[in-house]
Order: C-alpha cells, then structure tokens, then sequence
C-alpha cells in the first residue's frame, strides 16, 4: 500500500512511504518525488478550490493543481475559518463500566481523597528571584540522600521566568496563581516547600489567602528577604524538606478505581500519520478511560483552530460549546493583537512532515479527544472538575500547555509524536506515543509505544487504543515511562506568559 485516502470525499491520499515519479497510486500517477506523508492530488484541482482530507477543508489551491502532483505548501494557502457552528448534534453517550467491574491501579490516596500516580516533594518559587534557591535546595537531595526515602519518588523544583513586572491582577496574573495553587495542592504532592524573594508582585501571602492554603507540617512558605539571604533559605528549605520526608515516605500506594485517572492528551513534533495513527489510537484510549468514570483533557486551543466545530457538535449542551467558541475568538483577536496568524503553526517540522496548514493539523489533534461527549471547557491552569472528555484552553506550546493541564490536576500526560520529542515532566509521568515505525526505532530510548504499527502491520486503531489505556494502568501504578527512565521533568516547567512584562 503506497497510499492512504481517509475519505471518499477527499481529494488528496498521504503516501506511506517515498515515492518516485511516475509510481502508479490507483486514481492517476505520481508527477513528481513525494515524501513519506506527504500529499498526492487524486483530481485535478483549480485554482481557488478547496483542498479536503479527513472529508474536510484543510485549504485552497493557490493555482492550478493536476492530477499525481505534490500537494502541499507550494500550492495551497490557509484562509481563516468562517465555521457555522452546531452544538450537541452529534454526541455519542459514553457506557459507563459498572463500579463493580471497573479497572484499577496502585495509586496514592491522599487525606483529601485525592489520587497520585506519584510521590513527589515540590519546591514551588513565586518568581524567577527564588529559582536559583529552589534548585540548590532540590539539588541537596540527591539519589544517595533520597535511599533512605524509598517511597518519596524525588524533590523537585518547579522555577519560572515571570512572578513580578507584570500587573497584580488580569489574566496573566490569575493564571499563574492558578497555576501555583495546582501545583501546591497537586495529588502527585506529599509536601510542598513555596519559595519567594518577598518584594514581587506574585505574593505567596495572596495565593494562600485567595485559596485558603494552610502551613503544616507538610506545606511550608518561605521568603528569601525574610529569612536574610540566599544561604540562609537553602540551608533552611534544606531543614523544612528534611523534615517532611519520612512524613511523605509513610505514603504507600493502595488499590484505586480508574476514574481517579486525569490524562493530559499531548501532541508534540506532529506529522502527517500524527491524526491516522497515534491520535486516533490515543482518543480511543481517551474513550475507555471515560467509560470508566476517568478523564481526559485535550488543550492547545491554537491546535483545534478549524477543527473546534466538530467539538461544538459533542458538547454537552449550548454553554459549554459557546466557551469553546469563545475561547477560538479570543485567539483569534490575540494573535491580530500581536500582530500574528492562526498560521504561524504549523512548524517548520510539521511542514516537513507533510502537515501543510493548521487546518490540516488541528483536524488530526482533536483525534485525540476520541468520540465521547465534550463535558467541560475550562481556563488554562483551572481545576477539572468533570469527569469524561474535557478541554483546557492553553498555548500550543507543549511546556505551557502541559503545565497548565497538570495545574489542572492531571496525574498522568499522554503525549504523541511524529517527528520526535524528548519531552517529559513533573510531578505526573508523561507517555509519549510514535506515530510512525521507523522513527519509534530510532528514537527507541524515547517512545513508550509504537503506533505506527497501525500502518506497517495492520494492527487496529482500537487495539492500539487499548494498548495506550493499559499503559495508563502501569504507568499509573508505578511503571517508568521512557522520560522518567532518563530524568527528563525538571525543566519542563513553564507556566504560560500572558499580557505585558513591565
């Protein structure tokens, strides 16, 4: 098989591997050298005419198209979407799994109720003045340190570049407090160390009022102006940790239902098998997890452009499709405010490998999100509160979009990849999913599951759904995923930057 059509409808099929001119593709014959997925009009295509795959728009021909030729960024554009939204239109009610016979996992059931699928210690800074005390704090307790603390899975330090020069209230300014409190009242926590300098706009005396946060033995604030100095703060945020870890290495991990389970679904270095095989496969995962009482949350609002009416049809009722509307409005007025496009993504990596517009990108992201009804839209860093299939509004980058979803509560990341990512993070454990073979094996210290195999050995997409959701299982339970295995999360950290630096 040289070539995949994804509908009858459309006019391109993705060829599957390199292909020469002249390469008979059923339709009519290759006119010119086509990359491994890369797009092959089956029809002549004027100037002006729509170019459609997964039977939808994903742009226009920007001249005369034949029959066999290259179809790609040399001759197709992207125009903004005009999409005539419909809500609750084609929502597919999920089966919930009786209680009795649900799946389960070893997790960390926490005194508020709360479930872990790890045991950190956290160092949370307010601003980037602290930072550099919270890594020589968290670098204090190295691995010959923590073999005392079996149960404790690391102390980490979660430091950023913002926290002050910014205005004391506003978006950006809630976002990050959101983003603190999800990270001090995280369940992957055992204990949390909040690190400030004491003169920044972001004050920790704020955040604990505004949420009503507590000091205990187990959730301590410092500041570095207070304490006197950046050598007095590390040597006594080196006391306050030593002092709750053998607190936190009494957590043991006991059976849990999963519906505990909150999975981030991530997409990073996409490609064009990205929506055909990994996507796919991951929003099936997504399903399962939902008929279980679990969630999953889809972010990247920038990646669903062009793609979110389908969304809106799932809804669960009017409002929650109109906030999803909403959230496509405010970035469009963002990005003219800046001066950008809706277009700027794709990458240069995604083009080369053969995603053309964001259309055609976003189309292949939601996949992620499986069929299930969408049960609730959220701001970036907000706590889910639903349970099923939900959406978080974030940047499509993926160290900001993670950091808000895992401030939102989610103990697991579920992240594909075409082209290939080292990402991983803290304090929840990150999947990564290839959507094709070949680079699974040359990235094989990185990539926890092929799903490339869906192409290479026929293996369906709900067979490698369910071998992603078993995964969430192990992992959930204790596993290592691949990014763990080589340390990565340390410096994934990057809550998303809103409105001007003064």
């Amino acid at each position: 098989m040289d070539t995949v059509r994804l509908d009858p409808s459309d006019n391109v099929v993705t060829a599957t591997r390199a292909l020469e001119v002249g390469v008979d593709i059923g339709e009519t014959k290759t006119n010119a050298l086509i990359p491994s997925g890369h797009k092959i009009a089956t029809q002549a295509i004027p100037k002006g005419d729509a170019i459609r795959k997964y039977a939808q728009i994903i742009g226009y021909a920007i001249e005369d198209i034949a029959a066999g030729d290259h179809v790609h960024t040399q001759n197709v554009e992207f125009r903004n979407t005009d999409a005539d939204y419909e809500f609750s239109t084609d929502q597919r009610p999920v089966t919930p799994v009786p209680e009795a016979e649900r799946d389960t996992f070893m997790g960390f059931r926490r005194g508020n109720g709360a479930v872990g699928t790890r045991n950190y210690i956290a160092i949370v800074t307010s601003v980037n003045c602290s930072a550099t005390a919270a890594r020589m704090i968290a670098n204090h307790f190295t691995p010959e340190v923590m073999a005392a603390y079996p149960n404790v899975d690391g102390v980490a330090a979660f430091v950023h570049g913002t926290g002050c020069g910014m205005a004391g209230d506003g978006d950006g300014f809630e976002a990050l407090q959101r983003v603190m409190w999800g990270y001090a009242r995280h369940p992957n926590h055992a204990g949390v160390l909040m690190v400030g300098l004491g003169c920044e706009m972001n004050q920790i005396d704020w955040l604990l009022e505004a949420y009503g946060l507590k000091q205990s033995k187990t959730f301590q604030v410092m500041n570095i102006q207070s304490v006197a100095g950046l050598r007095k703060t590390i040597e006594m945020g080196i006391q306050k940790i030593e002092a709750m870890l053998p607190i936190a290495n009494q957590a043991t991990r006991t059976q849990c239902p999963a519906s505990e389970l909150m999975v981030a679904l991530q997409c990073g270095g996409s490609d064009a098998w990205s929506g055909i095989t990994a996507n796919p496969a991951l929003g099936h995962a997504c399903d399962l997890l939902a008929a279980q009482g679990g969630t999953g949350v889809l972010a990247e609002t920038p990646e669903i452009y062009g793609a979110e009416h389908l969304l809106t049809r799932r809804a669960i009722d009017r409002a929650t499709g109109e906030q999803l509307v909403g959230l496509i409005k405010w970035w469009e007025d963002y990005t003219a405010r800046n001066k950008g496009t809706m277009d700027n993504n794709p990458s240069p990596g995604n083009k080369a490998g053969g995603l053309t517009t964001i259309l055609e990108k976003s189309l292949g992201a939601a996949a992620k999100g499986g069929t299930s009804p969408l049960m609730g839209v959220y701001k970036y860093a907000e706590p889910v509160r639903a349970r099923g299939f939900t959406f978080m509004d974030s940047p499509g980058y993926d160290p900001a979009s993670v950091t808000g979803q895992i401030a939102g509560g989610c103990n697991l990341v579920c992240f594909t990849t075409g082209r290939g990512s080292a990402f991983g993070s803290k304090p929840s454990p990150t999947i990564k999913v290839a959507t094709n073979s070949a680079m699974a094996k040359r990235m094989s210290e990185d990539m926890d599951v092929d799903a490339g195999t869906i192409l290479t050995e026929g293996i369906s997409v709900e067979e490698k759904g369910r071998e992603i959701y078993e995964m969430f299982l192990r992992v959930a339970s204790g596993e290592a995923t691949k990014s763990e295995a080589q340390g990565l999360g340390d410096y994934e950290f990057v809550p998303w930057q809103i409105g001007a630096v003064m």
